[in-house]
């Protein structure tokens, strides 16, 4: 099938082409358009042909293609292909993600989907096939849309449901009722598999039912079952094995070995018996038996004849007969009919099993009190009922000889006693008589006149002791019986009403007697019943009116019972067919009345309740007895029959009329009518116009108290009432519906007002404009929304807004989503408004008396509007619904369901087909609406800027471009009333910080264009690339948060931003947000020294709270100047108290400061190069404060792993422009050295080093790097003549530690040192290194080991001996060097200078290492005496020190910068005495 519609031509242009045979042909093959004039045309586009010319064709495009195909496939197949291709995207994502198990799940159903839609299209099945193809195709859809967290599908008959089509009620229904749901079973099946002789017990296999169902329950072909089969322990027990398997007694059966089982198949089938035949021929075909349930089921379907009857084999107690062992007892068992004639095929021993004539026992080994339990199906047809009995022969059979059985007794029960009652539901202890082999049963009459059972026994007094049959005293033998018939009856009394004749003395008593009837045997005679009352109310109406009435209640309120609900149709058929109580009306209609009346009188009201219950189908037989009266009577007296039946109105609203808060009573006689009153609608049709009966109903609804005046309890009843009413087939009418509704949306409007039953409320709203919108669709219903718009709209409004302010509070405090009837309410409101015409929005506006109350309720909707878009009153994949309520509020543009770009593609061309894209028009409309402002403008900023910028982000081009202009419109009307426009600008930037923090995104170029073109361009452009940059920084501030970034990428990205915020725009309340943003990443992280910087950046900080953060980082520095400022604040306040706790705490913190040892943590340069790397990271470096014991490596590896795709240099040279521009990320890393700005304290001798600690790598803002190279020549002798050092200086925006722990590089510096000026700080940073080493064990700051001071004296003196100060003396005190390099006497004066100093530090670290080492360590010691001597000797010709030593001593006087250390140092003799020679005179220690 096809649909044109041509819209718009473009000017003609040549093209090439290929024709195709519809009537505007399809580019069969893409076309560039290279030739001049050519149009480029794609494969399938639509164009038309104007012209033919030499080949060529001249033609246009057709701008607006309509042509398409219309499928001729079902709907359902159609869904099925689009979503199995939205499904395929999906289930690839769920590999990706590793969502193993619903991946596996879904391909299984996507194959399934496959399946079904390949036999639907197959076009071979029947309509019930397709039917339920069609239900598993959507139950699959559904399932796969849940799980995938797509949109749930409303549908109607499978197929998806059009919203245009229904009320916007009845769509929110559908969705709602979308459930699944599952049943479960707890019967169990027990097989016990036959003996092969006598039928002896041998085991027993038990299945749950309810494990059945849950492995069956979604599969279509059988499946197989393994039972075990169980042996009994005691053969005495047998009755009870599957009772015990079931209960698990182990200790009474005998688990089977693996060998031993059952295999069944079973499949589960659903549907009526006559549904799963037709479906399932060929399982019925195999020979499957139908079994029914043993007795009646709970719901009696009509038409179900059954006939059986159940016995049980209880049990029996035998003598032993003079024999020394117990007997091996089989009874048998035959139906007899009264003839005597044994009844063939009327025994059943189970489903499937043949019929057959007689039943044997199975036989207990050397039991005498056998307990069978096996019970017996006993089909009897219905005319041998009567007169039939059931004969048990008792036989011992022998173990000897298998085939000897031999009789010793019998019994026997009549199935019908005299009085035509079948034997009752119960266990029947019978008489045991005794016989042989020899008795013949031939004539059964000689023991059918003998008792059978103590009752019968009772009943035959004289029974003469010559008979044939002698009865055994001392045997017993019990059956239980239960009768499943449809035409039989146990119940006397039911017998006597039906030959109600032979009793006319008797016939009150057994109208009286009929409610003790129970409800089987009620239903299975219902027809006969009636007949019956109807006969006997002709005979004597003054005499039994009443009493039939009230037999016919009780029969009405029977069928009310679940369990009979199933018999009303036969009581409907009775009365349409087999009813014939022509004259039965009149009396029905005065005993109702006189029930009615009587309710204000009586106090016991339980017959008055009854009858209103039964109300509908008195009505029916009321009517029908009218319309049988009516034809027999050609119409006679019409007139008094409405007279009765306006009376009997009259009587109804008496009774709702009543005032029933003070009578609990007089409460459920109103409930019961309430209830029953909208059930005789149908009735009242027949004989009544529909405007008649809608003014019987108005009236009576009418004479309800409004809900001020009743209580409680009869809110819900009355409601209920109304539903019904609205819900009937009355209410469709359209004569009706005006008469009606005005009662109607009065008792809502009254509940409405006061928020009572809002949930019932809602649901009868929903059934009116379900049925208003349905009657839309073929007539006028004007009238009928003019009513509920005047009623309804005002008060509706004002109950969504109340529901929706308890829902926020309750949000707020258990984070709850909206309560159930914030739904149904929401959906009213827009049916309403859906079904308002420009009529009836005008009549409401003419209806305001004045302007307040105008905008009263202009301020409601647009309330209710505003939370709709604010609150989830829907959940997410409730696709329909969120469109609906969007299509209604369009003005919130921004709202989530309309953000197309997060839709699926399928979704979102769903919803563009249909809707269209509403935020586009909604923009227009703005648009219009702000240029319709004029010189009102102005009062609209700036509190419009932050609403039209969130419009504005939205992620549509178009409306980015219509809303933009508005911008500069307002900074054109700010700047034309203030010269400038500082308000927009604040109020832009402050927006723009929460909107794009949001996960929102703009663009400025139409903005950019509009500004150019003014006299303050220069400053609108200065600030719209302020914005660009802030945006910028936003934007990665915002991708940093909803990524799964580390934390430390998210504080230096937070610190960018708080920098931009308040260097480049002064913005300090922006920062301050930041800076506590900041403040809970640095908690998270636990970079508690930033925190404490931070402390002194923000003013705004409680001070105080930070003093455990003080201990976590050991950073008492921070803490003191708190302290301090706090304590000047006390002592200015006298608060002395608080005074010494602060001066504590200082102290505290000094003491802290001289006795914990401390981490110095190290500093690394990090460069991030490359354009993949976010904006504030992109060609930048940075120095980053490294963790705790975080040493190059570990720091390089948290790097790479916080930037996986980054690749690490392996240089650390400057890249080039090739490295800064790829698309890539290229890290650089090394480990840099603080420089601190703090020399004074650091060079101060007397300072302890843990104090000078902290000011080494703290307060720093300088690093250094050095890079070694050779310039010129490498001398392979000695490489420090030629070693020169690249060293870069790195500064940074500000001092580590700060609120961020790493800081952008803010200036480099670059120089190179010469060797010589390299050995100078070496051999100085060493002695530096020495001097501070052997300060902390001399002041004992150091205790016990010295493993530390070894190690560094070893270090330096073996590094002198084996060539480290000796190359530098190589180097630069050759005479060739110091002639070539005339320029550095002093730098060499300055390195033998630092040479001797080195050598009388060592001297002095001898001296504390002889004091301090250990007994076991005095080898090395004495090693390091001898290589000291060594080092001495290669400087003795550079520095010397000469002096005369008088004594048995020698007294070195040493010049000491260690302070603490005595000037004068004595060394004994032995210590050089091996040296004597080469050292007589001089001294070279230190």
């Amino acid at each position: 099938m096809l649909r044109r519609k041509i819209h718009t031509k473009i000017q003609p242009s040549y093209v090439s082409l290929s024709l195709s045979l519809f009537p505007h042909p399809l580019v069969i093959c893409s076309f560039r358009g290279a030739v001049p004039q050519g149009l480029v045309l794609e494969l399938g586009e639509t164009v038309q042909i104007l012209e033919k010319c030499e080949g060529k064709y001249i033609g246009n495009y057709l701008l607006w293609q309509y042509e398409t195909v219309v499928p001729l496939e079902d709907s359902v197949v159609t869904e099925v292909t689009a979503t199995l291709q939205e499904w395929a995207v999906l289930w690839k994502q769920l590999y990706v993600v590793r969502t193993v198990d619903l991946f596996y799940k879904l391909r299984h159903v996507m194959n399934e989907l496959i399946d079904l839609r390949r036999q639907l299209l197959s076009g071979h099945l029947t309509q019930d096939q397709v039917r339920e193809v069609k239900r598993h195709l959507t139950v699959r859809l559904d399932w796969g849309n849940e799980h995938l967290g797509l949109d749930l599908v409303p549908r109607k008959d499978f197929e998806v449901v059009d919203s245009d089509q229904i009320s916007v009620s009845d769509l929110y229904k559908m969705v709602r009722n979308l459930t699944w749901g599952e049943k479960e079973g707890k019967n169990f099946l027990f097989f016990c598999p036959p003996h092969l002789h006598y039928r002896r017990p041998y085991g027993c296999a038990v299945l749950s039912i309810m494990d059945v169902l849950q492995s069956i329950s979604e599969i279509k072909e059988e499946k197989d079952f393994v039972l075990k089969v169980y042996t009994c322990n005691n053969e005495n027990e047998w009755c009870q094995i599957h009772e015990n398997i079931i209960r698990k007694s182990s200790t009474k059966y005998t688990a089977p070995s693996s060998n031993y089982g059952l295999i069944i198949s079973l499949q589960l089938l659903r549907g009526d018996m006559e549904q799963i035949r037709r479906e399932n021929p060929m399982i019925f075909n195999r020979g499957v038996s139908v079994t029914r349930k043993l007795g009646f089921p709970d719901v009696i379907m009509p038409g179900d004849i059954r006939n059986d009857l159940y016995l049980t084999l209880e049990k029996g107690d035998f003598e032993r007969g003079g024999k020394s062992v117990q007997k091996n007892i089989e009874v048998t068992m035959y139906v007899l009919y009264a003839d005597g004639e044994i009844l063939k095929d009327c025994i059943s021993l189970g489903s499937g099993e043949p019929s057959r004539s007689a039943y044997h026992s199975f036989v207990l080994y050397h039991n005498n009190s056998p307990r069978w339990g096996e019970i017996i199906k006993l089909p009897i047809p219905i005319d041998r009922f009567r007169g039939s009995h059931l004969r048990f022969e008792f036989r011992h059979c022998s173990t000897k000889d298998k085939g000897e059985k031999k009789l010793f007794g019998f019994a026997f029960t009549p199935l019908m006693r005299d009085d035509g009652t079948t034997l009752s539901d119960d266990i029947h202890e019978l008489y045991v008589y005794k016989c042989d082999e020899n008795s013949t049963f031939n004539n059964h009459a000689l023991y059918l006149g003998l008792p059978c059972c103590k009752e019968d026994y009772n009943g035959c007094p004289n029974i003469p002791s010559s008979l044939i049959f002698q009865r055994s005293t001392k045997e017993t033998f019990s059956v239980s019986t239960q009768l499943s018939s449809t035409k039989l009856t146990q119940n006397v009394d039911l017998l006597a009403l039906l030959k109600w004749k032979a009793y006319p003395d008797r016939v009150m008593d057994i109208l009286g007697r009929l409610r003790h009837v129970s409800g089987e045997e009620i239903v299975k005679f219902l027809q006969d019943i009636l007949d019956t009352l109807f006969v006997v109310l002709d005979d004597n109406t003054e005499k039994y009116g009443l009493l039939v009435f009230q037999s016919l209640v009780f029969i009405i309120n029977l069928l009310r019972d679940s369990k009979y609900f199933h018999f009303r149709p036969v009581m409907d058929t009775y009365i349409q067919k087999h009813f014939a109580g022509a004259l039965a009306y009149k009396e029905l209609i005065r005993c109702l009345k006189w029930y009615m009346d009587r309710s204000a009188e009586l106090v016991r009201q339980d017959h008055i309740q009854e009858a209103m219950r039964a109300l509908e189908y008195l009505f029916k037989f009321i009517v029908q007895s009218r319309i049988l009266y009516s034809r027999a009577t050609c119409g006679m007296e019409e007139e008094q029959f409405r007279s009765s039946i306006q009376e009997l109105f009259q009587s109804i609203r008496f009774v709702l009329s009543l005032d029933s808060r003070s009578s609990e009573t007089l409460i459920f006689t109103q409930a019961a009518l309430l209830n029953s009153f909208p059930a005789i609608f149908d009735e009242l049709l027949q004989m009544f116009t529909v405007q008649e009966v809608a003014e019987f109903v108005r009236g009576t609804l009418g004479s309800m108290p409004s809900t001020v005046h009743i209580g409680q309890s009869m809110d819900v009843v009355k409601l209920q009432s109304i539903a019904r009413t609205v819900d009937s087939r009355l209410f469709s009418f359209s004569e009706s519906r005006r008469i009606l509704l005005p009662v109607v949306l009065h008792h809502i409007h009254l509940h409405l007002r006061q928020q009572k039953e809002l949930l019932i409320c809602s649901g009868i709203l929903s059934s009116i404009f379900s049925i208003i919108k349905t009657s839309s669709l073929e007539g006028d219903v004007v009238e009928e929304v003019e009513m509920m718009v005047e009623s309804l709209l005002d008060v509706l409004l004002q109950t969504l807004l109340t529901i929706m302010s308890k829902s926020q509070s309750q949000e707020a405090v258990r984070g709850q989503r909206c309560p159930q009837c914030t739904g149904e309410y929401v959906s009213c409101l827009l049916s309403l408004l859906r079904q308002m015409s420009d009529t009836h929005f005008q009549h409401l506006l003419d209806n305001f008396q004045s302007k307040d109350e105008l905008k009263e309720f202009l301020l409601k909707i647009f309330c209710v509007f505003r939370n709709l878009m604010k609150m989830s009153v829907f959940p997410r994949d409730w696709m329909v619904m969120r469109l609906l309520t969007s299509n209604l509020a369009v003005l919130f543009i921004n709202q989530p369901s309309l953000q197309l770009e997060n839709a699926t593609p399928a979704k979102r061309k769903k919803i563009l087909d249909k809707y269209g894209d509403m935020r586009v028009m909604m923009a227009y409309e703005l648009f219009s609406m702000w240029q319709n402002l004029g010189e009102h403008k102005i009062h609209f900023i700036p509190g419009m800027i932050g609403p039209f910028l969130g419009v504005t982000l939205v992620p549509q081009p178009e409306v980015r471009n219509i809303m933009i202009p508005i911008f500069h419109d307002m900074m054109d009307w700010e700047q034309r009333k203030n010269g400038n426009f500082k308000q927009v600008e604040a109020e832009l930037i402050d927006k723009l910080d929460s909107l794009v923090s949001e996960g929102k995104v703009s663009a400025h170029s139409v903005l950019l264009e509009k500004i150019e073109q003014e006299t303050w361009r220069e400053t609108g452009i200065s600030f719209v690339t302020s914005v660009t940059r802030l945006m910028e920084r936003l934007l990665d501030y915002r991708d940093c948060m909803k990524g799964d970034e580390t934390e430390n990428k998210k504080i230096g990205c937070t610190v960018n931003l708080m920098n931009f915020y308040k260097s480049e725009i002064n913005k300090e309340e922006m920062y301050i947000r930041y800076i506590h943003k900041l403040c809970d990443m640095h908690l998270q992280a636990e970079n508690y020294t930033e925190i404490l910087v931070k402390v002194f950046d923000s003013p705004n900080v409680i001070l105080i709270t930070s003093d455990s953060f003080f201990w976590k980082k050991m950073s008492w520095e921070f803490g003191i100047p708190l302290c301090r400022e706090l304590a000047i604040q006390y002592e200015s306040l006298y608060d002395y108290q608080s005074l010494s706790w602060i001066r504590k705490m200082e102290a505290t913190y000094y003491d802290n400061i001289m006795e914990q040892q401390r981490l110095e943590p190290e500093f690394f340069r990090v460069g991030f190069y490359g354009r993949k790397f976010p904006f504030f990271l992109r060609n930048k470096e940075y120095v980053c404060r490294g963790h705790d014991y975080e040493r190059l490596e570990a720091f390089q590896q948290r790097m790479l792993s916080e930037f996986p795709q980054a690749i690490a240099m392996q240089h650390p040279n400057h890249p080039d422009d090739s490295i800064l521009q790829c698309d890539a990320q290229y890290l650089q890393i090394y480990a840099v050295t603080p420089i601190p700005d703090n020399i004074d304290v650091l060079q101060m001798d007397r300072v302890p080093d843990r104090i000078k600690s902290f000011y080494r790598v703290n307060n720093i803002r300088k690093f250094r790097y050095d890079r070694p190279f050779h310039k010129g020549p490498k001398d392979k002798e000695n490489e420090f003549k030629s070693l020169w050092i690249e060293r870069t200086t790195l500064t940074l925006t500000h001092s580590l530690p700060g609120i961020s722990r790493w800081f952008e590089v803010e200036r480099r510096e670059l120089v190179e040192v010469s060797p010589l000026e390299n050995a100078i700080q070496v051999v100085e940073n060493k002695n530096q290194e020495l001097r501070t080493l052997i300060s902390q064990y001399q002041h004992k700051q150091m205790h016990g080991n010295i493993n530390l001071l070894s190690m560094c004296l070893n270090g330096v003196i073996d590094a002198a001996v084996n060539g480290g100060i000796a190359r530098y003396q190589e180097a630069f005190f050759d005479k060739d060097y110091i002639t070539k390099h005339p320029g550095d006497a002093e730098k060499i004066t300055q390195l033998k200078e630092l040479m001797q100093e080195q050598v009388h530090v060592l001297g002095v670290g001898l001296a504390v290492h002889e004091k301090f080492v250990h007994p076991e360590m005095r080898p090395l010691h004495k090693k390091l005496i001898d290589q000291f001597q060594m080092m001495r000797s290669s400087l003795y010709h550079t520095i010397i020190l000469e002096t005369s030593l008088p004594g048995g001593s020698q007294k070195f006087a040493v010049h000491s910068p260690i302070p603490g250390i005595v000037k004068s140092l004595w060394i004994p003799r032995h210590y050089l005495e091996h040296h004597h020679n080469q050292t007589k005179g001089y001294l070279s220690i230190m």
